[in-house]
């Protein structure tokens, strides 16, 4: 796209330029011509005038009172003067032109012949300038024209670019892209329901993986009694007979269950992505009964307020994975009580879960670039906080510093509609504990 949007704005600027440039460059070539052609006449006109009053009042002519006529002293093309009288008297000023002329001839009252000469190339030069300004100003619009196109371009490709891949994150699972506005309404129109779009295949895809879920449980459950009924007949039967066929039909259970796990691993993997609604709570408490006892340790607190019912669309293991860098950023460079808190983000049903504590901050020097890797105030590796991001962005998130001091990172995760819970689309099965150990 954007090279068609240059192509055509070049293909109209260079139309332009050929239909209106050139010609206006002869016609004001011509034009200056004309002009100082007309000035020529008009000074000659004044020195028959000059001559017939000279004539009448009986004065003398003579040389040098046609120098101010050459144009050498008053500005305008410098011309040869020459005045021709009935009585075959010649007067002439200005230089002699040499080569090719533009003659002006007038004839006055009293018969005198005055002829103006110009250099031809005078009047030449004066017509060039013309079209080199014509020339430079079709350059100057053809350099604007083009700059235009390519700001137009970039703004017209860009968000487009940007729309493809918030569609290609949605195809592969992360249901929530980010979309910015563009100020283009129709690509806006479509980002809006690209939004709406992902919504919706969140709440499918939560739905169908809770099915998933509760239909694993449904089936593991009954083949595990059976499987347990089959070991403990088998282990009971004293015919080798009837072992034996127990033996068999334990192993058909088993391959039973190998099957049902190959088609809820086939089916996730088809469902494409790994983002899903996830308890909140849940994962930061696992952070925390992970982190509790390292923060005692150093005479710290580590404090959560997470409500229990907030439900996110993220990827349990990315998600975990960046409250642990964060927590254990404020570890190693923070002090006093870490906050690990969860609120509502605005509007748009975006869930903002912020860790903070008590330290001196960020560095005004290293907050812009906290984020890039390899940046680090020297006590780490500078890859923790960059790989966090990276896993936010994957999941349609954003991880930011919110606050440099006392340091507050904040991480925004897209929440899960009330209408699009799995809890509500989808009412849970019982929870079934299975036992995956069994006896050979």
């Amino acid at each position: 796209m954007r090279r068609r949007v240059l192509q055509a704005t070049i293909a109209a600027v260079t139309a332009a330029v050929v239909l209106l440039g050139f010609p206006l460059a002869f016609l004001g070539a011509q034009l200056v011509r004309e002009n100082e052609v007309r000035e020529l006449e008009v000074r000659a006109e004044s020195v028959a005038r000059t001559v017939d009053f000279r004539v009448d009042q009986d004065i003398a002519l003579s040389d040098r009172m046609l120098e101010p006529y050459t144009g050498v002293e008053g500005g305008g093309i410098v011309a040869s003067v020459t005045v021709r009288t009935a009585d075959g008297e010649t007067y002439r000023a200005g230089p002699q032109v040499q080569g090719r002329a533009v003659q002006v001839e007038v004839t006055s009252d009293t018969v005198a012949v005055v002829v103006l000469e110009a250099s031809w190339w005078d009047v030449f030069w004066l017509s060039a300038r013309v079209i080199a300004l014509v020339v430079v100003a079709a350059v100057v619009a053809f350099g604007a024209g083009i700059a235009m196109a390519i700001w137009q371009a970039n703004r017209l490709a860009a968000p487009l670019v940007y729309l493809a891949a918030s569609a290609e994150q949605l195809g592969s699972g992360q249901v929530r892209p980010q979309l910015e506005p563009s100020g283009v309404e129709e690509i806006d129109l479509v980002a809006a329901e690209l939004a709406r779009s992902a919504d919706r295949m969140a709440g499918r895809l939560a739905a169908e993986r809770q099915f998933a879920s509760d239909a694993s449980h449904q089936l593991r459950t009954p083949l595990t009694a059976l499987s347990m009924r089959l070991e403990e007949i088998m282990l009971a039967a004293g015919e080798p007979e009837v072992r034996e066929e127990a033996r068999i039909s334990l192993e058909q259970v088993e391959r039973l269950v190998r099957v049902v796990d190959d088609l809820l691993t086939r089916s996730r993997r088809a469902q494409g992505g790994t983002t899903e609604a996830v308890h909140l709570r849940e994962v930061v408490h696992q952070q925390e009964e992970e982190w509790a006892p390292t923060f005692a340790a150093a005479g710290r607190r580590l404090v959560v307020d997470v409500d229990p019912a907030t439900q996110v669309l993220a990827t349990p293991g990315a998600l975990a994975q960046v409250l642990a860098t964060l927590i254990e950023n404020s570890l190693k460079h923070g002090a006093g009580t870490t906050t690990v808190r969860a609120r509502a983000g605005g509007p748009a049903r975006t869930v903002v879960v912020e860790v903070g504590d008590e330290g001196a901050g960020v560095p005004d020097e290293l907050a812009p670039r906290i984020f890039e890797r390899e940046v680090t105030s020297g006590a780490g590796t500078g890859l923790g906080l960059a790989l966090a991001r990276d896993l936010a962005n994957a999941d349609g998130g954003r991880l930011e510093l919110a606050q440099r001091r006392p340091a507050v990172f904040a991480l925004f995760l897209s929440g899960v509609p009330a209408s699009l819970r799995p809890d509500v689309v989808l009412p849970r099965g019982a929870m079934v504990s299975v036992r995956r150990d069994r006896r050979r």
